[in-house]
């Protein structure tokens, strides 16, 4: 009995050491950064509750997150099971939802705290539900924290009746989408090139949620001696490796960003506690290692103290990093002195690009503004494309050069229009937005469907145990052919969310809204790329689906959308009105053609660039139609060939036999009077 409650109490006493642990590291870390200590002249300390209540309800809100996500990825993802939650899957659930809890409110502490550090006014003094309310209206911040606290309420209400799989999928879909909004505020949305850090903050802090919620419930789950262990924890190793690409990548770009040479990582505070953040990454990314290559085999043969005594560190590990990460965001980052911004650098990120000039198609390839999201998101596009690629050539199966060469060319187009100067000056003009908007919705759809990355998936992937649980490839299939996919790949749909999704941004205030956030942005562009590949897919896209129309019935979908895009492009040029006018004023832009001159030249580039993709997928229909009735063709000549019973030349020249013989045969004598017979007509004679 007393191993029993020995255990019992193993997994709360690794949750209490992480929890105390990272504390630890932030106070620490905030003494010698100088983070915890506040003394600027001239404005009142918000006292030492403030100051130092602020990185620990911050400590304590990244911990449970991660708690959160972990558990929820363990009880949905990792260990198997069935559609319905199983015993100990619920009992991961409900660990979820008390760490949701705990998360909301700490979210709701951070609230509070930041609004008193950001006035420098006592916790007393804001503490009245009028000023926070008016906070959480007006402020970003305020919105991001209020927000993380409803994710976390959500997801600790409804956690507690969460039974089938899918719901708890939907519960970690919801927690991670919490770990974001702090994300686009606070240091990283006021800094120089802010879209750079707080994209990559982002990816930062979901790699993270993942990686350490995960790692964390996989210790828990073998301290409690789950069975399925082994499988879930090559599961992980999956995820892990993924979060740890993502974690290193976008730390590195936020070093950059916040650090404007390398002498300051050791002339530093804040490089110096980068560094420590780098080495301990750099330990964790050696234990995964050798957790991959000696004791996840241990684990099939169920030793599990090898596992146990690494992956514990591990935790430990990145409890201190948590730590780490917690007094740098308190930390100021040296080199920020270059002044205040301007209005136009606020609003864009970055400085305002110099006008095109005499030539001024050289700015939009020399102006470049790596975005973290796109280049990732494009880098692992890649890799995966190419590794399913190669994993069939090893074992001698064909995949066509030109898929291949697709997927790559749609790939670099996607960066450069997300990269490039057409990102650049497309958050300055109007005309310039256009065309990426134009090469993100009818340029990139062509090139990336006719890769059939679907198509390569499915061969590439392995297909899941027979009594086993539902794999990658079980997932993707019945996404395909899933209800949502059925209804918005209908021709109608698709045609209706890629032309009238444009009328809906360009003629409502929607479009000035998402062009007055980075993330909005990225919603706005991230959309026009997936309407496009949806009805470009309905039209000529090579991957399965739950409906596939007739090449005829797709050529009236291509000539009945596309007037509806001239229209778009003519009431564009036609318009006295400035799209999104707010916006375009705000930045000032002191060059260029006029706001309203700007936006006829946008709806003559939208017109002009929609001719051609049109043009080009008639071709590409028109050949996929003909190679279509080639395969038909071939299809039946091997009927004919092995004397098929179903061949359908057989089958109609049997018709004609049949009726050729119902011709020939004697008709049946006629009896007077009958119905029907020649006796009930009278001839000339009888008359």
């Amino acid at each position: 009995m007393t191993g029993d409650r020995i255990r019992a109490a193993q997994p709360a006493a690794l949750l209490l050491a992480a929890v105390l642990l990272a504390a630890v590291v932030t106070a620490v870390g905030l003494g010698l950064g100088g983070g915890g200590v506040r003394s600027v002249p001239g404005i009142e300390d918000p006292g030492a509750l403030t100051t130092w209540g602020l990185p620990i309800a911050r400590v304590v809100g990244d911990m449970a997150a991660a708690a959160t996500v972990g558990a929820l990825l363990l009880a949905s993802v990792l260990l198997p099971g069935g559609r319905r939650l199983g015993a100990a899957h619920l009992r991961y659930a409900v660990v979820a939802a008390v760490a949701a809890a705990v998360w909301a409110l700490a979210a709701a502490a951070l609230l509070v705290f930041t609004l008193s550090d950001l006035f420098a006014q006592p916790l007393a003094v804001v503490l009245d539900p009028a000023v926070v309310a008016d906070f959480v209206v007006t402020d970003a911040q305020g919105r991001a924290y209020a927000a993380t606290a409803g994710a976390g309420a959500v997801v600790a209400t409804l956690g507690l009746g969460i039974t089938t799989v899918r719901w708890a999928r939907a519960a970690l879909a919801l927690a991670l989408a919490g770990v974001l909004p702090p994300a686009f505020t606070g240091h990283s949305a006021a800094s120089a090139n802010h879209d750079a850090a707080v994209t990559s903050l982002a990816l930062h802090v979901t790699g993270v949620a993942v990686w350490v919620g995960g790692l964390t419930f996989l210790v828990i789950a073998a301290l409690r001696r789950e069975s399925g262990l082994g499988v879930a924890a090559r599961r992980f190793g999956v995820l892990a490796g993924a979060a740890f690409l993502t974690v290193a990548a976008s730390g590195v770009v936020s070093a950059v960003v916040r650090l404007p040479s390398p002498g300051l990582l050791f002339g530093s505070a804040y490089g110096r506690m980068l560094v420590l953040k780098v080495l301990a990454l750099a330990v964790l990314g050696g234990l995964g290692w050798w957790h991959r290559r000696r004791t996840l085999r241990r684990l099939d043969l169920g030793t599990r103290r090898p596992f146990l005594r690494i992956a514990i560190g591990e935790v430990l590990i990145m409890a201190a990093a948590t730590g780490l990460a917690v007094a740098l965001s308190r930390t100021p980052a040296p080199g920020g002195g270059g002044g205040e911004p301007t209005r136009a650098e606020e609003l864009l990120g970055f400085p305002m690009p110099p006008p095109l000039g005499d030539f001024p198609w050289t700015p939009l390839f020399t102006q470049w503004h790596v975005d973290p999201l796109f280049a990732f998101g494009t880098a692992a596009a890649a890799l995966l494309y190419l590794a399913g690629v190669r994993k069939l050539r090893a074992r001698g199966d064909a995949w066509p050069v030109g898929r291949t060469v697709s997927w790559l060319a749609g790939l670099a187009v996607t960066v450069l229009a997300t990269m490039s100067g057409l990102a650049v000056y497309g958050k300055a003009m109007m005309s310039v937005h256009m065309g990426q908007h134009m090469v993100l919705a009818m340029t990139v759809p062509i090139l990336l469907v006719l890769g059939a990355p679907a198509t390569l998936a499915l061969r590439a992937l392995p297909p899941a145990a027979k009594d086993g649980p539902h794999g990658p490839r079980e997932v993707l299939l019945r996404l395909l052919h899933s209800h949502f996919v059925r209804i918005v790949s209908h021709p109608v749909v698709a045609s209706v969310l890629f032309i009238g999704s444009a009328f809906v941004v360009y003629y409502t205030s929607l479009f000035e809204t998402l062009m007055r956030s980075h993330l909005g942005h990225m919603v706005m562009l991230v959309h026009f790329l997936a309407v496009g590949l949806l009805f470009f897919w309905v039209v000529i896209g090579i991957d399965p689906g739950p409906r596939r129309p007739p090449h005829l019935g797709r050529l009236f979908v291509l000539i009945l959308t596309m007037p509806f895009h001239s229209w778009f492009s003519i009431s564009l040029m036609s318009s006295v009105d400035v799209i999104g006018e707010g916006w375009w004023t705000g930045l000032a832009r002191g060059w260029g053609p006029s706001l309203l001159d700007d936006q006829y030249n946008g709806g003559a580039i939208a017109w002009a660039t929609g001719d051609i993709p049109v043009l080009i997928t008639t071709v590409i229909l028109a050949v996929q139609w003909v190679r279509s009735d080639a395969r038909e063709a071939r299809r039946v000549d091997r009927q004919i060939d092995r004397g098929d019973e179903n061949d359908p030349l057989a089958a109609y020249n049997a018709y004609l036999a049949s009726l050729h013989a119902r011709d020939r045969a004697p008709q049946p004598a006629r009896i007077p009077g009958q119905p029907g017979t020649a006796s009930d007509h009278p001839t000339h004679e009888d008359s």
